[in-house]
């Protein structure tokens, strides 16, 4: 018999339909009638008769016709929502949609399955899981491990022994001793007590990421769950079914707390849930849509679910990949604006940054002559000014692979640290099953991802500190000999002024973010937990920088080939005339004021998407050139430049744009 889940004013109910030929406005009406009969004044109304409505999916948000039968329009077991006329709502509750997941009116289930041991997961792995792109299995080595560990838990309890979060309460309360009748509800009531998170719920993308490394974390065998609730944990994940979960109420130690809890919750079958047949309901319903079953948890595993560091790492992990996009993407745009404003690209020689030989700046001025280098790009543009009496540029253009270098060394220092943290054991206490015992400790303890996301936030600042002052420069005639604000008709028009107002509001925003929230703690459990990392904050204002810089950056994208505009005929670099038509193919040339938002919006979305990225097109002539130049690309160690075995300097990396420079 066929049933379908109705939301009616913020409430969930099942409605079976015997008759498949009943129509859409039936199961409207029984839906309403279902309401009234559990509210005390009939829900206002004095009969089902008088209420009007209108239905929509909760997937899609789209209008059904209410003469259709429910046969033709609906899917057994799918949800919708009654919708009555004259309601009012608050415009921030959307019940069937969270924030951003029109991004999933595209979601296809993958095919392709991720085999998670714990040990081998890379934080691109993970920002792919949530993106929905893999479903996830277990390796046979991590199924022993998971089995081995839940003996340890077996035995503990079958023996009554007194092991802190397994026979006795949590923090405070670690010396009370818990009967074994009362182990199951022990875990249920750590789980409730617990999800007590406030604030917007994670996206589907970030929800998905958060359940993904749970569940790599439980897979190394340390946690004490067993194979037969992980299972589940992982059947979720692969429908897609998606606890609601506050972004909001962790403090970083122990563990994630707050956030796990609601994780869980959801996995029990208690709170809300979304996936995206169902949109938003509550979580018995989404996993039943989806044939699957509420966990029911033993003994530990309450405590295995909601202990770690998954939440501040998984965001963590989004920061520092966004971060290194960014990254490569500066280098592209500043490289531009650079030949908007006819810099020079002396200072990018290779000899300079051979005394000096940090990894990141090396990096930065490669990337630099790869898409100027005159000897293999031919620039109109440089070309042009080649024997002016300029004698060098601007620290915002010359000191590029200095200041975008470190970035870029942050950028790999933070990864490395994610790297280590998101296939690490995090639980407490840690079963070791080859010891036969379980160990108090605290690896739950986020200061490591805390502090590398606040040095993170920090360091990808810096490329729009300085890009906002590249914009400037493009912006103000005096420097730039360009058009005030690149635009005709000044004053008629203006251009990019409030754009680079935007940039800099942006910039000064980040300067508060930056403060890093790992320096404060504050004591917990009644003193028990007297010591925390606020990672939580750390990696949610990590998240919210690099999104500032991503737009500030794609303002000066835009900024810069409104330049070009001013320079036409004359053409610049192969590499950086693919660019500019990358750009030109989402964002027309400035000729007369218009709105601007969604321009800066088109070119943030140029930075931010993989496939049709300023990165991806500039690319194929960077990687080119290290294959022409691989000697000087090579890294150089500091050792070996204490040595003195630098190679011989050939030319190759210079360039003759002002050649009469000092």
């Amino acid at each position: 018999m066929p049933r379908y889940t109705v939301h009616v004013r913020g409430e969930w109910l099942a409605v079976p339909c015997l008759n498949p030929t009943n129509t859409i406005g039936w199961l409207g009406k029984e839906a309403v009638r279902r309401y009234m009969k559990n509210k005390p004044d009939n829900g206002g109304f004095a009969s089902v008769e008088e209420v009007k409505f209108y239905i929509r999916r909760c997937k899609g948000l789209g209008l059904l016709d209410l003469d259709d039968t429910v046969e033709d329009a609906l899917e057994d077991n799918e949800f919708v929502e009654v919708v009555i006329e004259g309601d009012i709502m608050s415009p921030d509750f959307i019940p069937s949609q969270p924030e951003g997941v029109h991004l999933y009116s595209k979601y296809r289930e993958p095919e392709q399955y991720i085999s998670l041991d714990g040990n081998s997961l890379t934080t691109e792995d993970l920002v792919n899981l949530g993106k929905g792109l893999y479903k996830i299995k277990l390796t046979p080595e991590a199924e022993a491990k998971v089995k081995q560990s839940r003996e340890v838990i077996e035995r503990i309890v079958k023996e009554q022994t007194v092991v802190y979060g397994i026979t006795t309460g949590f923090g405070k309360f670690a010396r009370t001793v818990i009967p074994n009748s009362k182990l199951r509800e022990l875990q249920v009531n750590l789980v409730r007590s617990h999800s007590a998170g406030v604030g917007k719920p994670l996206s589907p993308e970030r929800s998905r990421m958060l359940l993904a490394l749970r569940i790599n974390v439980l897979a190394k065998g340390y946690s004490g769950i067993s194979l037969e609730t992980l299972q589940q944990v992982i059947e979720a994940f692969n429908a897609s079914c998606l606890p609601y979960i506050p972004e909001k109420g962790t403090v970083g130690a122990s563990g994630d707390l707050a956030p796990l809890s609601h994780l869980a919750l959801g996995l029990i079958g208690e709170g809300k849930m979304w996936s995206p047949k169902s949109g938003w309901a509550d979580a018995k319903y989404v996993l039943e849509a989806h044939g699957l079953r509420p966990i029911t948890l033993k003994p530990k595993e309450g405590l295995a679910l909601i202990n770690g560091t998954q939440m501040i790492t998984s965001l963590g992990c989004e920061a520092v990949e966004r971060a290194g996009a960014i990254a490569r993407q500066a280098d592209i745009i500043a490289a531009l604006t650079l030949e908007v404003l006819k810099g020079t690209t002396r200072a990018f020689d290779t000899d300079i940054h051979a005394v000096r030989p940090h990894r990141g700046q090396a990096e930065v001025a490669f990337r630099f002559r790869s898409l100027l280098d005159s000897d293999h790009h031919p620039s109109e543009i440089a070309e042009s000014h080649r024997f002016c009496d300029r004698v060098q540029d601007a620290y915002t253009m010359r000191c590029c692979p200095q200041v975008h270098g470190v970035v870029n060394d942050t950028i790999a220092f933070v990864k490395d640290i994610m790297m280590t943290e998101i296939n690490s054991a995090t639980d407490n206490p840690m079963v070791f099953a080859e010891r036969a015992e379980t160990i108090s400790g605290g690896n739950f303890h986020g200061e490591y991802p805390a502090k590398a996301l606040d040095y993170l936030a920090i360091g990808v600042h810096e490329l729009a500190a300085i890009s906002e002052r590249r914009i400037e420069r493009l912006c103000n005639p005096s420097l730039s000999e360009l058009p005030a604000f690149l635009v005709t008709e000044g004053g008629l028009n203006s251009g990019f002024m409030i754009a680079h107002c935007t940039a800099a509001a942006l910039v000064s925003e980040n300067k508060a973010l930056c403060h890093p929230s790992s320096v404060d703690s504050l004591s917990t459990s009644a003193a028990t937990e007297d010591h925390v990392s606020m990672g939580g904050w750390a990696a949610r204002k990590a998240l919210r920088v690099i999104e500032h810089v991503e737009q500030v950056l794609a303002i000066e994208l835009l900024a810069a080939c409104q330049g070009i505009e001013f320079l036409r005929p004359l053409r610049t670099t192969t590499p950086l005339e693919k660019v500019y038509d990358l750009v030109r193919s989402v964002v027309r040339p400035w000729m007369k004021d218009r709105f601007m938002a969604p321009d800066i919006e088109a070119a943030h979305r140029l930075l931010v998407e993989q496939k049709a990225s300023v990165w991806e097109v500039a690319k194929p002539y960077i990687e080119k050139y290290r294959r022409e130049h691989i000697p000087e690309s090579r890294p150089i160690s500091p050792t070996a430049f204490s040595l003195g075995l630098l190679e011989m300097h050939t030319g190759v990396g210079h360039d003759h744009r002002h050649q009469d420079e000092l």
